[in-house]
């Protein structure tokens, strides 16, 4: 009934006709040393006496949690079959060298319903794990070499509230004990060991196992939303031997006095901790929903398009009138740039109407309430107008903050806002940001905050001034007041590493490093890329992930690029810059030949708003010096 194993040994000294009765079995004892975490009780195997292998059914485990006095058997089913006439059968198969014809069933010595809520909890971990994402490494880069090799530092999981387990990740840090396989074995079976967190980044943690105290020559990395990673406690539930590592095992005599002195009162994984991970990983958007989405091709107007596949919770998009599926557009579900069909028509954005008069079969609309919502606001009163002048981030250019009008006041707080001295005639490069969104600013943001502002092109009287830039345009600036000024407790640090999608080219998620936070606003740059190639994002942007994150839900990592690709890119970026006005899609992750005729092909616009159009619930606020 119960594949496990029993975690205590027996006094017992009955005689060997009594070690085949299970009516001889001794009684849990009360003053078993043991482990608390958040009311859970754990008990641990006493592995002072070595391994043992079950005569039957060749069960390898610790030889103190097999039955009876001689622990010649896992079990007491074992025991008795010993004796009867498969017996023969069963020392036949072994000296073949084949596999046990049946798992041993080890008696657990605690009451039936203690064995049967075992049993029950352990047929649930296997269900979460099953649905629980494998860990996907990254092949030719490791996160855990990358940090060790330079000392850095990663973002931590709380950072990220879209990502999963960012609001439920609880105090895991250095110290907290888990189970994880033991690799440093040669037995046939999967055994376990308990291992400490030495170093956090992100959701990979740097383990090492107990009993080897400063030695860190097998301290390894591993994923903590992993699937061979347990809370202690989860080998005796689910009958899984601890073993300690070939290295240490002669180390100690006693084991079970030692894993008590170091475990007692240690901390360990939540119980429910693959339960939690598989609910966080179960993401709304399915596929074949019907959304609106920016136009990636003329960023003023939204555009039908289809759900084709969710990795960890990114939707990629394909427009409604792809015939091949290859016209697609990449963003997270909690992007501003989607909706639901009937958005742009409700606050009178522009809409490129299909060609397709009908859905197709298959396609439903994604219900409303799976969108972010923005905050409200109240236009009643003062509010943005036609005309007025602000700083913004140039969505065909993430690294820059540029001079920026208001060319027109939607409902519901949404505003159509073009960049000055590069606008197109037809105004098709206006873009759509929230009154509330992170990616805009009053007049005079960059100069209080030390940030390179850019000028309108062509403007030559430099350098910028605003009081002369609004007298000779005959313009005003929109009022500070209306801006959102809170600023979360993000938790984000200068050096921090994460990974962070390219949002010149979103499909992409890459390698990066926070280099400067202004309030609420994080510049992002890119491993292995110049600094020119880095963006504006808001700390709360879904564009964001913990390190770990592409592993854990089985997106690809773009490493840091080498330096060939660096140097060839060199040239080719000073091009791309200037040539902003012919609509470029290219991007630095690309050959200079691809670059080139990207540039040379001018038809699209490679877009994706930089920030989240999140509500704050932070308390903080920046104050902005206001111009005469």
């Amino acid at each position: 009934m119960f594949d496990g194993y029993d975690s205590c040994s027996e006094d017992t000294s009955s005689s060997s006709s009594s070690d085949e009765s299970e009516e001889e079995v001794a009684p849990l004892p009360s003053s078993l040393p043991i482990i608390k975490n958040n009311g859970q009780v754990y008990t641990y195997p006493d592995g002072k006496s070595g391994m043992a292998t079950c005569e039957m059914c060749g069960m390898v485990g610790v030889r103190d949690a097999f039955y009876s006095k001689t622990k010649r058997f896992c079990s007491v089913s074992c025991s008795r079959s010993y004796s009867s006439n498969s017996k023969k059968a069963s020392i036949l198969a072994r000296l073949q060298g084949k596999p046990p014809t049946k798992k041993a069933k080890v008696l657990q010595k605690q009451p039936l319903v203690a064995k049967l809520a075992a049993y029950a909890q352990y047929q649930a971990t296997l269900q979460n794990q099953a649905k629980t994402k494998t860990a996907v490494p990254v092949e030719g880069f490791s996160w855990g070499n990358y940090i060790n090799s330079n000392s850095f530092t990663a973002a931590p999981v709380t950072c990220f509230k879209h990502a999963p387990m960012g609001t439920c990740w609880g105090d895991i840090s250095e110290g907290v004990r888990v189970e994880v396989p033991n690799t440093d074995c040669s037995l046939p079976t999967k055994v376990f060991w308990i291992a400490g967190i030495v170093k956090l980044a992100g959701y990979n943690a740097l383990l090492r196992y107990e009993g080897f105290e400063n030695d860190s020559s097998l301290d390894f990395w591993c994923n903590v939303c992993g699937s061979d990673i347990h809370p202690v406690g989860w080998c005796a539930t689910s009958g899984k031997p601890l073993v300690p590592p070939r290295t240490i095992q002669h180390k100690y005599t006693n084991w079970k006095a030692f894993l008590v002195k170091r475990l007692t009162g240690a901390k360990t994984l939540p119980p429910d901790f693959s339960q939690k991970v598989s609910e966080s990983m179960q993401y709304p958007f399915k596929t074949s929903m019907r959304v609106e989405v920016v136009d990636k091709t003329h960023l003023c107007r939204t555009r039908v398009a289809v759900v084709e596949s969710v990795i960890g919770g990114r939707l990629r998009l394909v427009y409604e009138e792809s015939e091949d599926k290859t016209d697609d557009f990449w963003c997270h579900m909690y992007s501003p740039l989607i909706h639901y069909i009937g958005w742009s028509r409700s606050i009178g954005h522009r809409f490129k109407r299909s060609d397709i008069t009908k859905k197709q079969e298959g396609h439903f609309d994604a219900p409303p309430h799976l969108f972010m919502k923005v905050k409200e606001v109240d236009a009643a009163g003062e509010w943005f107008k036609e005309g007025m002048k602000l700083e913004a981030i140039d969505p065909l250019n993430l690294s820059a903050i540029c001079v920026a009008t208001i060319r027109k006041v939607l409902a519901d707080g949404y505003l159509m806002i073009g960049i000055d001295g590069s606008e197109a005639a037809d105004g098709s490069d206006w873009f759509c940001y929230h009154a509330t969104s992170p990616s805009i600013f009053p007049v005079g943001f960059c100069e209080i905050n030390m940030i390179e502002l850019t000028p309108p092109r062509g403007y030559a009287k430099l350098p910028f001034k605003w009081f002369d830039y609004l007298r000779e345009t005959d313009s005003i600036a929109a009022p500070v007041k209306l801006f959102n000024k809170e600023v979360p407790n993000h938790g984000f640090h200068v050096g921090m590493k994460l990974e962070a999608v390219d949002l010149m080219e979103p499909r992409l998620v890459c390698v990066a490093t926070v280099t400067r936070i202004i309030h609420r606003l994080l510049r992002i740059h890119f491993d292995g890329w110049e600094d020119e190639y880095d963006q504006w994002v808001d700390c709360e942007s879904p564009d964001l992930y913990p390190v770990g994150w592409c592993q854990l839900t089985g997106y690809q990592l773009q490493p840091p690029a080498p330096q060939s690709s660096r140097d060839s890119q060199s040239s080719s970026s000073k091009q791309k810059k200037k040539a902003k006005s012919q609509q470029y899609k290219g991007h630095k992750k690309m050959t200079s030949l691809q670059l080139k005729e990207e540039l040379l092909d001018g038809e699209e616009y490679g877009f994706l708003q930089g920030a989240s159009d999140q509500e704050s619930n932070g308390s903080a606020s920046y104050y902005i010096k206001q111009e005469p």
